[in-house]
């Protein structure tokens, strides 16, 4: 295994701090495009992802996902990009494609020097009626589901160093 993509692995963290500035459109092409080649069941690549970078949008949906989790701070640390991911809710795997998607995105992310925080409740926004309408305005098609997002911009700060691995996470039987 190439050790700087190990390396990648084992440093990436959740960034709860941003920077305003906006990132670049070529890092933002580069994470989307690592989200595009995730893997999904039987190859289908039944996801759909979308970059927000239109303030008032981010807003709205920084205020829809406060309501759900009830708090009246921002749920995506006031990055300057917010990526939602969406599936299929009929999909054969609909779950685990888009958390791959979202995986690969928060890798990329940090490869390049960003950082990224994996964001939940978009489940939840986007069985509203204005999640519901929302979806339909940016020409996704009916029947998919919100499954997570990132909140993604330039680190303002250092991240925290990896925890110590937990004993006996993995095993091998033979």
């Amino acid at each position: 295994m190439d050790k700087n993509f190990l390396e990648i692995i084992k440093t990436r963290r959740s960034c709860r701090k941003y920077k305003a500035e906006q990132i670049t459109d070529e890092e933002l092409q580069a994470v989307l495009e690592a989200g595009m080649y995730a893997p999904t069941s039987r190859g289908m690549q039944s996801p759909f992802i979308v970059a927000v970078q239109d303030k008032r949008l981010m807003d709205e949906l920084a205020a829809m996902n406060a309501g759900i989790m009830g708090v009246t701070s921002n749920p995506y640390y006031d990055a300057p990009t917010y990526v939602l991911v969406f599936a299929p809710a009929d999909a054969h795997n609909p779950v685990q494609d888009a958390s791959c998607v979202l995986e690969n995105m928060m890798l990329a992310a940090h490869a390049i020097g960003l950082g990224s925080c994996w964001i939940h409740r978009e489940r939840e926004m986007f069985s509203t009626e204005r999640g519901k309408e929302l979806m339909k305005s940016w020409g996704l098609p009916d029947g998919l589901m919100g499954v997570g997002a990132l909140a993604l911009g330039y680190p303002a700060g250092e991240p925290a160093p990896a925890k110590p691995r937990k004993e006996g996470y993995s095993r091998i039987i033979r």
